[in-house]
């Protein structure tokens, strides 16, 4: 491990000032890639919103691991654990099944409040951590304070934006009843999601490679979602295919959603899950922007609908701030080193070059070389979001063009940033 602190030292980056700016990036893009599901306002079936933007997920996320590291590089990683690749596949079924009950709870009761309540999956996150991984064993008295103030600052907050949602006639209350216990339900799917995250990051594999066999899971669910509960073959969810103008809007959805998602899954390999998901949980101040700014959607609402529903939010990410400034001391590390040597034992992996591996200092027995099929399958994606692309029409609601530019480019400067910190530190290892 001399190696790994060497390399730390000469970057002047740690890995954890790393995850923090990875999952702070991912929050801007995970907050964006929600707003085309805004859709299902015009009139479209949830299931065919998600399946849609799951069909462009699929599409995207076997484009960027090509183009960062090549086929070669992720087939070799998954068949040296292929133990993880079931896990992988079980992480993208509960994402599929969450992402579509986010679809009925934004239809309900609106993106700027189904935001904050779904976002609860760090409390989920951060149990499933602690049972099964022993994260914050060993942790000091402040790490303790800051992760327990932080989540039950994120319990107040949700509670603050359920209640906000329930002034008005029976009707409404009704409708925001059925979108609360769907954000809710999406909460406790995202939360368990972390499980296989965290599993494969301590036994050193790859998150290119995990996504590439996640995204597999991902569509598969939601297609059999859409089979069992939608029509079976005569759904109009696959109706929609024919209207590439929309469509392109909800694969454009599925291909941000992918970049948040990877970095995403990049801090929760250098900060663990109950640190690294709440700060990705930023998504909701970034989703509230999309919801109130773009779209309008509190043009309307009164002064205690308002303050309830900026108040909660901002409690909410404080408490997620509280819990993703909380570093790992010594003992905590001796402690995620112990779970990384359990899962060396039980699947028979080398600890040192999984412990490396883990630290963002990849070993290099793996041929990154880029061959024909990966230009191809590049070429293929981009083609197809090209040919939707050029058909794609003005989606039928209200949107503020200025501010679209504005969080547009924030979207532009953060992917720099970002990346490029992920680049000089890791090479996206």
């Amino acid at each position: 491990m001399a190696g790994v602190a060497e390399k730390v030292n000469k970057q002047g980056l740690s890995l954890h000032g790393l995850g923090v700016i990875c999952g702070l990036t991912a929050g801007v893009w995970l907050g964006a890639a929600e707003a085309p599901t805004k859709l299902v306002n015009a009139g479209l079936s949830p299931f065919a919103v998600s399946l849609c933007m799951v069909a462009g997920v699929f599409t995207a996320r076997w484009t960027f691991p090509t183009l960062l590291k090549g086929t070669g590089y992720v087939f070799a990683d998954l068949m040296e654990k292929k133990h993880l690749i079931v896990w992988a596949l079980l992480a993208g079924a509960l994402w599929a099944v969450a992402n579509t009950l986010t679809v009925f709870a934004i239809r309900d009761v609106g993106l700027a409040v189904a935001f904050p309540l779904w976002n609860a999956n760090s409390l989920i996150g951060l149990f499933w951590g602690r049972v099964l991984f022993k994260e914050l064993q060993g942790a000091n008295a402040g790490n303790i304070s800051k992760v327990v103030l932080g989540a039950v600052a994120i319990v107040i907050a949700a509670v603050m934006l359920g209640f906000s949602t329930l002034h008005g006639g029976s009707a409404a209350s009704s409708h925001a009843v059925r979108g609360i216990l769907a954000a809710i339900g999406a909460s406790f799917m995202w939360g368990t999601m972390y499980v296989p995250y965290r599993k494969a990051y301590i036994s050193g594999m790859n998150p290119l490679s995990f996504v590439t066999a996640f995204t597999v899971g991902e569509l598969g669910t939601v297609l059999a979602l859409t089979l069992a509960l939608d029509g079976g073959i005569h759904s109009p969810s696959f109706d929609l295919f024919h209207h590439r103008g929309l469509v392109f809007w909800l694969f454009l959805g599925g291909f941000v959603w992918v970049i948040g998602d990877l970095f995403q899954q990049f801090a929760a390999k250098y900060l663990g899950i109950g640190r690294g998901i709440p700060l990705s949980n930023t998504n909701q101040l970034w989703g509230l922007a999309w919801g109130a700014l773009v779209f309008g959607e509190l043009a309307g609402a009164d002064s205690n609908h308002r303050l309830l529903v900026l108040g909660g939010s901002v409690v909410m990410i404080l408490g997620a701030l509280a819990i993703g400034t909380a570093v790992a001391s010594g003992r905590e590390q001796t402690s995620n080193n112990e779970a990384v040597l359990r899962e060396c034992d039980r699947y028979g992996l080398d600890y040192n070059r999984t412990l490396a591996a883990q630290a963002g200092d990849e070993f290099g027995d793996r041929s990154e070389k880029r061959r024909w099929w990966d230009y191809a399958i590049v070429a293929a994606a981009t083609g197809v979001f090209l040919w939707l692309g050029l058909s794609a029409t003005v989606p039928p609601l209200y949107m503020d063009m200025a501010w679209v530019g504005v969080l547009g480019l924030v979207l532009i400067v953060s992917l720099a940033a970002g990346g490029w910190c992920l680049w000089r530190r890791t090479r996206f290892c």
